[in-house]
């Protein structure tokens, strides 16, 4: 029986660029932010630190919840690859610790090729998942979104 899976995503900024996973398929480059499903005994935020450290080697200090998105694949383009996974994302603004090296960390997920400052002025042509995010996450940057708020099943 397929089961619903909470997840948790981290919105860092840096001035104008925000911090992506870049990842790598048939067709090419692709970004998330970085983040991920929350294990059984885990609150969202544990989740969150552990899996900024996986995937992005920083420390992070997670703060007020911005957005929730649901996905229900069967919806979406990945309907046939995909079709019993329904996952709700929370995603959160993070501050990362001073003087952190970005790279991969020490488990990212096996389609990741790097991490990187994305400037926010490349978000909207960028081919970032999911792309239902850009624009919100464009108007919450320039302080022009009420947060938290829920986007619905988008991708």
């Amino acid at each position: 029986m397929p089961t619903i899976r909470n997840s948790a995503k981290a919105v860092l900024l840096d001035g104008a660029k925000i911090l992506v996973t870049e990842n790598r398929d048939r067709e090419g480059i692709f970004y998330l932010l970085p983040g991920g499903g929350q294990e059984s005994g885990e609150t969202l935020t544990e989740a969150l630190v552990r899996e900024c450290r996986e995937e992005t080697g920083l420390a992070v200090e997670v703060g007020s919840l911005l957005f929730v998105r649901e996905y229900i694949a069967s919806h979406h383009e990945f309907a046939k690859s995909e079709p019993d996974v329904h996952q709700v994302e929370f995603l959160f603004s993070c501050q990362a610790a001073p003087r952190q090296d970005l790279r991969n960390g020490v488990s990212p997920d096996h389609w990741q090729t790097g991490v990187e400052w994305l400037p926010l002025c490349s978000l909207l042509k960028a081919r970032f998942y999911p792309a239902a995010l850009k624009e919100p996450l464009l108007r919450w940057a320039k302080g022009d979104w009420q947060s938290p708020s829920y986007l619905g099943d988008v991708n």
